[in-house]
């Protein structure tokens, strides 16, 4: 779809349009989806929830009918082979696809009941709710503070006091701080890999979101620094709301608290990840976890 800039992205004027209860329908005027079904764990408040959704490339579905909530303060990760569709979905979350031409959505995506694909979102106001961090560190060629001093500088942020705050806190929210407030001013190409993935971190923090998208953070990491960012995750979700594409089914059992398993574009099981791993419902999920295919 393409993007809309215009109005703000406003999450307050969501529940008059559309409540939980009520069965939403396809963007593309086709039959009613189906309900996303009810609150994940417990009375735990669902932050994005998607009902019904497909997604195509073209004439190519991707995605077919994902249904699924993502609860609030909670580490949610998707697991699957290559090409099932996950980070598919990751991207939708935050419009990323928007970019790719030909796409399309169909059915309900929301935050905070809001729907994402409604005209009336502003795009850049999502991304700055809703942040990313990519499989690759991509930190820009510029010193360690003006990485994470880039978003809010974006958003306005002029004081040096106000950005010397925000670069030291996201730093800190990264587990960064210690390695590197003596050296804020030399170059982030300077930082070990795992430090630059942190540092990417740090620097979608600095805007202040309120979910973070990681997709594949620790693939291009060694196991020392797999762990410092897995610690990371496990702690950022006192904060934020956070969902992970992993290939690394253990890292999923790990870090996360909820776990969606995708094949061929379709969500085959989405639950609590202890049970995912240790009791799924669907042989198809049982035999990727353990390892007859995939």
């Amino acid at each position: 779809m393409p993007v809309n800039p215009s109005p703000s992205f406003a999450p307050n004027k969501v529940r008059d349009r559309w409540t939980p209860s009520t069965v939403p329908t396809s963007t593309s005027g086709g039959e009613p989806a189906q309900a996303a079904g009810p609150l994940p764990t417990g009375n735990r408040e669902v932050k994005i929830r998607i009902a019904g959704m497909n997604f195509y490339y073209g004439t190519i579905q991707a995605l077919f009918n994902i249904n699924l909530a993502v609860p609030a303060n909670q580490v949610t990760s998707f697991i699957g082979p290559s090409g099932c569709g996950k980070s598919t979905l990751l991207r939708c979350l935050n419009r990323l696809n928007d970019l790719i031409e030909g796409t399309r959505v169909e059915g309900r995506v929301e935050l905070d009941g809001l729907s994402l694909y409604d005209p009336q979102v502003d795009v850049t106001d999502l991304r700055k709710r809703v942040g990313m961090v990519f499989q690759k560190s991509n930190p820009f060629p510029k010193s360690i503070y003006d990485n994470v001093a880039y978003g809010p500088r974006m958003q306005g942020v002029r004081e040096k006091e106000a950005l010397d705050r925000l670069t030291e806190e996201s730093l800190q929210g990264a587990g960064l701080w210690d390695e590197v407030k003596d050296r804020l001013h030399q170059s982030a190409t300077g930082l070990s890999g795992g430090q630059q993935q942190r540092l990417c971190i740090a620097r979608a923090l600095a805007v202040q979101p309120e979910v973070i998208l990681m997709d594949e953070p620790c693939s291009a990491l060694d196991p020392i620094a797999t762990g410092r960012i897995e610690e990371l995750i496990f702690s950022l979700k006192t904060r934020y709301t956070v969902v992970i594409v992993t290939h690394n089914m253990q890292q999923a059992a790990r870090v996360s608290d909820r776990c969606g398993f995708f094949l061929m574009g379709e969500l085959v099981e989405y639950g609590d990840t202890q049970t995912i791993f240790t009791n799924p419902r669907d042989q198809r999920t049982e035999d990727y976890i353990t390892g007859r295919f995939g």
